[in-house]
């Protein structure tokens, strides 16, 4: 693959959705920031160094308001009614009505629910010897937790799985539209039948009667818009933090056994699984709202920026040995949940769901171990989430 102009990141075909990272890597040692191309988003600047990314992340002059440049996306709107595609000080306003349910401490009281519902599912799996990873835990713990935070225990799930999968990672030129028409009359639904229950004691009931010290409220869009974020983001990426991670432990024996020996690394652990192979490749599309410089390159007012936080946490500048899976590495400072003010919300939730899915399965599974290749896995499509489709496992 040649890397003279525009790069098309496709090029490789299946091989970068994969393993993007010796891409990435190629890219870094030409620079930090480069202009790119992929069948689904066109031309765009891309960064891939660690310091430019950190920096990106946290620079107000890359605004995430994507409907100001793009005026024909309005059939979206409702769906952009959230914190994560805002600038303040809309962003601050909105982040501020929901900061509270995911604080360390508010996070911290969901333990022994999180501890319940895992020791639930892995009760389920244990009879049948063998099962798929993601479907057995990956995927029921995180959403079954987001749901019952939001009080919406009876959402329709696989439904909702496979809108936020194609909303994520479309599969094809009219899947997304497709899936965000199908999830935007499911959430009005589903809005329009809490307002109409008797007060319940959980978020998305606060979040429809909220009021702020100067008597706003969420408008009907911005409540579609933050239910859609917090149920997405709430179990996306906790998926992929639980099976990626677990599918760097069991390809790393050597990592694998240290952990069992001793689980004082277990913290350590997740954080090497969040920078090795995160669950979030890219962060969400910004836009330059100004002329400016980036690793040397001249980004013009309007152009969108993709940040990939995948390189930057493969960085040999900022992780010595950065492709090697060490779960005693210091990893402080990766980019696996941002940076900045759109630094994940619910970064102690998604931690405490991985450390507790990890901890209970080396407990109860002694010999868990791969029942597939690697190379036979399938990774799910698109630059924004990065995860395989399946994790056949034996226990």
């Amino acid at each position: 693959m040649s890397f003279i102009g525009t790069v098309d990141l496709h090029a490789a075909g299946e091989d970068f959705t994969a393993d993007p990272y010796p891409v990435y890597a190629r890219l870094r040692e030409r620079g930090p920031v480069h202009r790119v191309r992929t069948p689904e988003t066109g031309e765009m600047w891309l960064v891939v160094g660690y310091e430019e990314a950190r920096a990106a992340l946290a620079d107000p002059r890359l605004s995430k308001n994507w409907l100001s440049v793009m005026p024909d996306g309005a059939e979206l709107a409702g769906f952009a009614s959230h914190m994560l595609d805002s600038d303040p000080p809309r962003h601050t306003r909105l982040r501020k009505l929901v900061a509270r349910e995911f604080t360390p401490r508010r996070v911290e009281a969901l333990r022994p629910r999180v501890q319940a519902i895992t020791d639930g599912l892995i009760d389920a799996m244990l009879p049948h010897g063998a099962a798929d990873l993601v479907d057995a835990l990956a995927f029921p713990l995180p959403m079954t937790v987001i749901c019952e935070l939001l009080g919406v225990p009876d959402l329709d799930r696989e439904a909702f799985r496979g809108w936020s999968n194609e909303i994520v990672g479309p599969t094809g030129p009219d899947a997304e539209a497709a899936a965000v028409t199908a999830m935007t009359s499911y959430l009005v639904e589903l809005i329009e039948d809490k307002r109409c229950t008797a007060p319940r004691d959980d978020l998305l009931s606060a979040l429809i009667r909220t009021r702020d010290e100067d008597d706003d409220r969420l408008s009907p869009e911005e409540l579609v818009g933050m239910a859609f974020l917090l149920l997405v983001a709430g179990h996306e990426t906790t998926v992929n933090l639980i099976s990626n991670g677990m599918l760097a432990l069991l390809r790393h024996p050597g990592q694998l056994a240290a952990l069992r020996a001793d689980p004082g690394l277990l913290d350590g652990a997740v954080e090497e699984m969040l920078r090795y192979d995160g669950p979030v490749e890219t962060a969400t599309w910004r836009f330059a709202g100004e002329t400016l410089e980036i690793g040397g390159a001249r980004i013009t007012a309007g152009e969108p920026v993709l940040i990939a936080l995948a390189s930057g946490d493969r960085d040999p500048d900022r992780f010595p040995e950065p492709d090697t899976f060490d779960i005693r590495r210091r990893t402080q400072g990766h980019l696996a949940f941002g940076h900045g003010i759109h630094y994940c919300l619910g970064a102690p939730l998604a931690r405490l769901e991985g450390r507790i899915a990890v901890r209970t399965l080396l407990e109860r599974c002694p010999d868990l171990a791969l029942a597939a290749a690697p190379t036979a896995l399938t990774w799910r499509p698109g630059l924004l989430i990065r995860g395989v489709h399946k994790l056949p496992v034996t226990f």
